[in-house]
């Protein structure tokens, strides 16, 4: 369990009296106790003031906080500072500096500004992890470690340094070179390397350029691909070697690092496997879908097989970076705070609880504004909410999330499509895998976002929205999951290419042909212009007749799958556009065209019913989300109103106590205010 050693869910976050005077600290203190603050992050970006030269160390100003944090009652989940090396690293040791996509040199500047493959970074870094690790082990304070802050956020690096490391990670990988040379195809254009010698990294001076609407564009997609990994590992193996130094001094202590949900240069899956909890920030615009937000939850959750999370950062108003930074709407960061508590976490932390006074985050939102007192709306707000987590206490810790529906996510994948030569620029992974997570939100219906690799026995239902790159093995998983009574979908552009991104010969949708009973013999892309229809021939799958579809529409024949719907129109009319295949005791489902959302929000949840799935409520308004968290047997149903004005939520059978007042909920309907949250404890 995450919050062990202070049992209830965590409240704070990152907090920088590095960056003030100290006649400011007590009155910080002072109003954390206020907002019912007990956990804060501290040392995120401290380096520079923690190590002022090669040899000098001054703990000092954290000393005195961790004492100040402890006898106020606020544990510490204390960062190793490593995310922007000091000035004095960049000018003594250049290795130290990355090399972008253009092959310039990059200055002193910035923060992720370090070459993942720098000796002296990876010196340096892993050096002061250590030496905070034996200052701090047994600091009554110490809640978690913080490994570095959101890793990848810079430019990829194209360093010598980091050609080297390439060719090393290379050699581990295949073997040989000519083993490189088959994945890669490089008879193509007469790329033939004769020694590994010859490999130089994929970048603006050799294989990629930056096509439309920002696309990195490659001619050797196995290499950039190659490169994609091996940069995500480049960062990974930084990660480690810091989490080594301080399990060292501190094996009881849990380690992690603050992710960012699709977050693309970084494959999560595999940084997963080496944290201890994941934890992540949470940054919606103002218009950003609640659907969109609650699969990056779920995505988070699905890391490590639905343990709980911690929601690392969150601001408290407005944030300060996006095109149009709105203020969030009285009652929003409270709603939005419970909507990560409902999809798994256990902690509610801010970036940031004091407002900076200088640089690009001045105006990003905090617990303390500039004016520095609580007589705020901002400040009461985040009380309110303080107050009521201290009084959920730990009900709610380590309970999971139930799910018979399992939407599959893969950053190799996303990879793969989006650096695909074709067949359009309008095809975007997640865009596409968000359409059906929607669609179940607003039927209510619970779904997990989970690996390639994750155990598939406890859901009915798995959908795998463009599975382009077909993994060594899943197309056998899936057959053994069908086989054994699953039901399946995949969708257009499917089955296309192996993990080097070769093409699987003998008819698209390759290795999944067999599975779904059909050949694509032809796949073409629409203008944003043009559209097509879906024509059913089965009315039990949506309210209408035909629905419209467009940008990508896979030309299929049945191979003894039956066909449910058939396109209306261009030279492919009255061919396949939704089959499904029986397969052993289960059935795969094979959508050859992206459709409008409204058929996808009207054959999900019939799907699911078909299945015995149902929504955790009888019917879900528009703008309400519903999850269930369960513990030790006990279930907790949580309903939030997206909407500025009431709304009432049918609970059919559901009926027990509101924990937030304490006001049973029965009569098999409940009302909730704007923006209210309602957490049921429901009778058993």
């Amino acid at each position: 369990m995450i919050n062990e050693k202070k049992p209830k869910i965590w409240y704070g976050g990152d907090y920088n009296p590095d960056q003030w005077e100290k006649d400011v600290w007590d009155e910080d203190l002072r109003m954390f106790k206020l907002a019912g603050i007990d956990v804060a992050t501290l040392n995120v970006f401290a380096w520079a003031k923690n190590q002022p030269d090669e040899d000098s160390y001054d703990f000092g100003w954290l000393d005195e906080m961790m004492d100040k944090l402890h006898a106020d009652g606020v544990g510490v989940c204390l960062a190793t500072s490593t995310a922007a090396h000091p000035a004095w690293m960049a000018r003594k040791y250049p290795d130290v500096l990355q090399v972008d996509f253009n092959g310039n040199k990059r200055k002193f500047g910035g923060r992720h500004n370090s070459c993942p493959n720098s000796p002296t970074f990876r010196k340096y870094s892993v050096r002061m992890a250590e030496k905070l690790a034996e200052r701090y082990k047994d600091h009554p304070a110490l809640l978690i470690w913080h490994i570095n802050n959101e890793y990848g956020g810079a430019g990829n690096c194209y360093c010598d340094n980091c050609e080297a490391a390439f060719r090393v990670w290379l050699k581990e990988r295949y073997g040989t070179i000519e083993a490189v040379n088959r994945a890669w195809n490089t008879a193509f254009w007469g790329h033939i390397f004769y020694d590994f010698e010859d490999i130089v990294l994929p970048s603006g001076r050799s294989e990629e350029w930056h096509g439309a609407n920002g696309r990195t564009e490659t001619n050797f997609q196995g290499l950039s691909l190659d490169y994609m990994r091996f940069h995500s590992d480049s960062l990974l193996d930084c990660y480690k070697l810091e989490y080594e130094a301080v399990k060292k001094h501190t094996p009881e202590i849990p380690v992690t690092t603050n992710l960012m949900g699709a977050f693309k240069k970084l494959d999560y899956h595999k940084w997963a496997k080496h944290m201890d909890v994941v934890s992540w920030d949470n940054y919606p615009r103002f218009d950003t879908p609640h659907s969109y937000t609650a699969m990056m939850h779920d995505l988070m959750r699905g890391l490590k097989a639905g343990q709980p999370f911690m929601l690392m950062e969150q601001t408290p108003s407005q944030q300060n970076w996006q095109p149009y930074n709105s203020l969030k709407r009285p009652g929003v960061m409270r709603l939005w705070s419970y909507q990560a508590v409902a999809r798994g976490a256990d902690t509610v932390l801010f970036f940031q609880l004091r407002r900076s006074v200088g640089a690009c985050e001045k105006y990003h939102g905090a617990v303390i504004e500039h004016v520095g007192h609580e007589h705020t709306r901002v400040f009461r707000e985040c009380a309110e909410l303080g107050a009521e987590l201290g009084k959920l206490g730990d009900k709610l810790l380590d309970s999971r999330m139930k799910a018979k529906v399992a939407i599959l996510f893969d950053w190799e994948n996303w990879w793969a499509i989006e650096m695909s030569s074709g067949p359009t620029i309008a095809l975007k992974y997640v865009t596409e895998a968000h359409k059906f997570y929607d669609a179940l939100y607003r039927a209510g219906i619970a779904a997990d976002v989970v690996s390639v690799e994750a155990d598939l026995s406890d859901y009915d239902l798995v959908i795998a929205p463009v599975m382009y790159m077909v993994k060594q093995g899943v197309a056998a998983k899936l057959e053994k999951f069908v086989e054994a009574g699953g039901s399946v979908i995949s969708t257009y552009f499917s089955g296309i290419v192996n993990e080097t991104d070769l093409v699987t010969l003998g008819g698209y949708p390759g290795e999944l042909r067999k599975l779904f009973g059909i050949w694509a013999e032809e796949i073409d892309a629409l203008l944003p212009t043009q559209r097509n229809r879906i024509v059913l021939s089965d009315n039990a799958l949506g309210s209408k007749p035909e629905y419209e579809c467009g940008m990508i529409c896979d030309l299929i024949h049945s191979e003894g799958a039956e066909v449910k719907a058939v396109y209306g129109d261009d030279f492919y009319r009255g061919m396949p556009a939704l089959t499904v295949n029986k397969f052993g005791a289960g059935e795969a489902w094979y959508l050859a065209t992206s459709p409008e959302a409204e058929f996808l929000q009207e054959w999900l949840p019939q799907l699911c019913a078909s299945r015995g799935i149902k929504p955790l409520v009888p019917a879900t308004p528009e703008g309400v989300e519903t999850t269930i968290r369960s513990k030790d047997g006990q279930d907790y149903l949580f309903i939030l109103n997206h909407k500025a004005d009431s709304v009432t939520v049918e609970l059919g059978e559901h009926s027990g106590i509101n924990l937030l007042t304490d006001v049973p909920v029965q009569g098999g309907s409940t009302e909730l205010a704007g923006y209210d949250v309602q957490i049921i404890k429901l009778e058993k």
